[in-house]
């Protein structure tokens, strides 16, 4: 991982660029905008205090959901967003959750497939965009992921 990658709290507002940037970019902004973000905990990698790679987090009782993962491509496969995705499964449990799944691109299933998640489900389309939901229990995702990761 690049040195001094520190992960912390954001504002919802501060994941929109680069929200947009990585994963709609041919869209409005507008599109990366989710109606309960006010709702949900976001957190940003920083190195030097730029912002590198960002994840919103989503709890409802024992259910956790992360959307919006998105990691500068300069900072793609260095590990940044290994660490990132581990910390919102840590903020998961201690927010009580114990099942946690995200809508992934296809084309990343198998780097999320590396801490422990499983496809559940058919594949679907965001437009021409072929996703899967991926799952798992949190406490069996413990100790997954080892290495660096695409993201």
């Amino acid at each position: 991982m690049p040195s001094a990658v520190s992960i912390r709290s954001i504002t919802p507002a501060d994941t929109y660029a680069l929200r947009h940037q990585v994963l709609w970019p041919d869209k409005p902004l507008e599109y990366v905008k989710i109606a309960d973000d006010h709702a949900g905990h976001h957190f940003g990698a920083f190195q030097q205090d730029e912002l590198v790679a960002v994840i919103s987090l989503f709890v409802t009782g024992n259910e956790s959901r992360f959307r919006k993962f998105a990691t500068r491509p300069d900072y793609q496969r260095q590990g940044v967003g290994s660490a990132l995705l581990r910390r919102t499964f840590t903020e998961a449990q201690r927010l009580g959750a114990r099942h946690i799944w995200c809508d992934a691109r296809q084309d990343s299933a198998a780097f999320y497939a590396r801490f422990g998640l499983r496809p559940e489900g058919d594949i679907f389309y965001k437009g021409p965009i072929p996703y899967v939901r991926m799952a798992g229990q949190l406490r069996e995702l413990a100790g997954h992921e080892t290495g660096n990761g695409p993201a």
